[in-house]
């Protein structure tokens, strides 16, 4: 049986990558006041294309604002302008 869909991204536009990760930044307590940047950069060799500048993160929120955004580029594949 195949399995590569489970590893699949879903393809995804940068405001809805931001949407995204604003609204789950804004579920977590300590990171709700985190003001972030969406990059795309070229693809990685675990093959993200893009990634989050985290800005005003409160020190006792960054590492719980890291892995809400890694959980996102897990699952997310930024989509090519048309």
């Amino acid at each position: 049986m195949d399995f590569d869909f489970l590893n699949a991204k879903t393809a995804a536009s940068l405001d809805e990558i931001r949407v995204r990760v604003a609204h789950a930044l804004a579920r977590h307590p300590l990171c709700r006041n985190v003001r972030f940047d969406i990059v795309s950069v070229p693809r990685t060799r675990r093959g993200g294309n893009w990634t989050v500048a985290l800005q005003s993160v409160e020190p006792r929120g960054v590492w719980e604002a890291s892995e809400i955004v890694a959980d996102i580029q897990d699952a997310y594949d930024l989509a090519l302008a048309a």
